[in-house]
């Protein structure tokens, strides 16, 4: 029995990535059951994190890890707007203790043992017509196997357009789209094909016309969800916001 014992602790060791948090799922597919998970947090050779979620003792939680085991608990989870941006190198400020912005399909709420080692917010969004299971332009980041799910910058670019007037500055917005000069105008254009916000293709398309972006002028706006014709107007700390059609 301490043979079995020890068999399951090596595999807990050594066929896991550091800084992999673990679920009681994961170690029940190690052979662990709940019993002997409790035993292994009072020997000290596990250490729990919350109800169903441990980690390596000395080992801390990494966030690529963590956002990956978020991941199964969260529909259509990903790592989004300014965060995703930020990923992709394309970034305003640079912020000593950045908050990580994540995007999901239903209302839901972070767990404190992540939250607590990494500032975050979490949003429930629809920006697209999409599936949860498969989002538009969310892909693993860098494309590596376990990378956490990370929007593409056109997509990150309209998550934080879709923002303003209610949680993001006007003129951050406009100084990312500014640096946004790189953006691919066929994946912005599959994007905002199939974008639900009206506000958010008409921002896009604004700004991108106000500074003269490169992309701007390949969109078909005719092919794109504008509304009516009538303007969109909104009030907010930055002012009053009228989008032309």
């Amino acid at each position: 029995m301490a043979t079995t014992r020890r068999d399951k602790l090596n595999k807990l060791y050594t066929h896991l990535a550091p800084g992999t948090p673990l679920t009681s799922e994961d170690l029940t597919a190690l052979g662990i059951s709940a019993d002997l998970a409790v035993h292994y947090v009072r020997a000290g050779w596990l250490e729990r994190l919350a109800r169903g979620v441990y980690c390596r003792p000395n080992d801390p939680p990494a966030l690529h890890p963590s956002i990956a085991l978020l991941q199964r608990q969260f529909e259509g989870l990903h790592v989004g707007s300014k965060s995703a941006l930020d990923w992709h190198g394309i970034r305003q400020y640079v912020s000593q203790r950045p908050v990580l912005h994540l995007y999901g399909w239903k209302a839901g709420r972070l767990p404190d043992w992540f939250t607590q080692r990494f500032p975050a917010e979490y949003h429930r969004k629809r920006l697209f017509d999409e599936r949860p299971d498969a989002p538009l332009h969310v892909r693993p980041f860098e494309d590596r196997k376990g990378a956490p799910l990370v929007s593409a910058p056109e997509r990150a670019l309209l998550e934080v357009l879709s923002e303003v007037g209610v949680r993001q500055p006007l003129q951050e917005a406009r100084e990312l789209v500014e640096s946004g000069y790189s953006l691919r105008a066929n994946v912005l254009r599959d994007l905002l094909k199939r974008c639900v916000s009206v506000k958010t293709v008409r921002l896009c398309l604004q700004l991108g016309r106000e500074l003269s972006q490169p992309w701007f002028g390949k969109l078909d706006q005719s092919q794109l969800p504008k509304g009516s014709d009538r303007p969109w107007v909104s009030r907010s700390a930055d002012g009053l916001l009228v989008l032309k059609p």
